[in-house]
């Protein structure tokens, strides 16, 4: 299952590196792919920041808010800075409980406050949860699940299974387990880059204007128990990425007749 969507990804994916990571080089390339992941998760939440914000935001950091951008939202963005940091920086941790609660820390480390003032950042909820339309299970039973998926997905990965199809698996079952107060899909959509990353593969960046798409995808798993429609979002999402920057680099490589 899902043969020709590995092969389509993996043949744009060696074009993709050759022509745009490593003619950017790792660190230029890495600065560019944050700030524009970055910037949409932060958006499908609800955050207002454009790119352009955002990128101005990890340049200049605190002392420049734009204009028109809330204290909470630039706090919330410097927070998901900084769970991206420590997750690039720590490829090599076993994915593992530890690994998911400090990336959720890190990511509500100073707006949880705002939001659930009784939470802790980074431990998992104490009530249930419901977030949208959907009501969410009992939380104490959704829990108790966390510990196999993290090691049930390890084990896809020793086992040698496309990084793209482990990180969609485990990216929706995450969300249907919704196990922290705040940030669950900031830390699931971190969390399913750290698989991909650690495997060597370019970021997926799920954009705004995709969030529909996504949302319903991560609905199907619910409603027909089952995470074929997610994996073919994130094969289409992460191959999309690919072609329009590589499109983006040819047409800006022509030459413009000013006379």
């Amino acid at each position: 299952m899902f043969e020709k969507e590995i092969k389509e990804y993996e043949d744009i994916r060696r074009e993709y590196q050759e022509k745009i990571a490593d003619r950017m080089g790792r660190e230029q390339w890495m600065e560019y792919s944050e700030i524009l992941f970055s910037a949409h998760s932060c958006a499908i939440e609800g955050n207002s920041f454009t790119v352009d914000d955002t990128r101005i935001l990890r340049e200049q950091g605190m002392a420049m808010i734009p204009v028109g951008r809330s204290l909470l939202e630039c706090t919330e963005m410097s927070d998901h800075f900084r769970a991206f940091d420590y997750m690039v920086g720590h490829l090599d941790h076993p994915f593992d409980e530890a690994l998911l609660k400090e990336v959720n820390r890190l990511v509500t480390e100073h707006t949880l406050s705002y939001r659930a003032p009784e939470a802790i950042a980074g431990e998992y909820t104490t009530e249930d949860m419901a977030a949208g339309d959907t009501v969410f299970g009992d939380h104490e039973k959704l829990i108790a699940r966390v510990p196999n998926l993290m090691t049930s997905t390890q084990k896809a990965l020793d086992d040698g299974q496309h990084p793209m199809v482990v990180a969609a698996k485990w990216h929706g079952y995450y969300e249907y387990l919704h196990p922290f107060r705040d940030g669950n899909g900031r830390t699931g959509r971190l969390l399913s880059n750290f698989i991909l990353l650690r495997a060597g593969h370019p970021l997926l960046i799920v954009k705004l204007e995709d969030r529909s798409a996504y949302i319903s995808a991560l609905k199907q798993i619910r409603a027909e128990g089952s995470d074929e429609c997610l994996i073919s979002f994130f094969f289409k999402t992460a191959i999309g990425r690919m072609k329009d920057e590589m499109a983006q680099k040819h047409k800006n490589s022509l030459p413009i007749v000013f006379f």
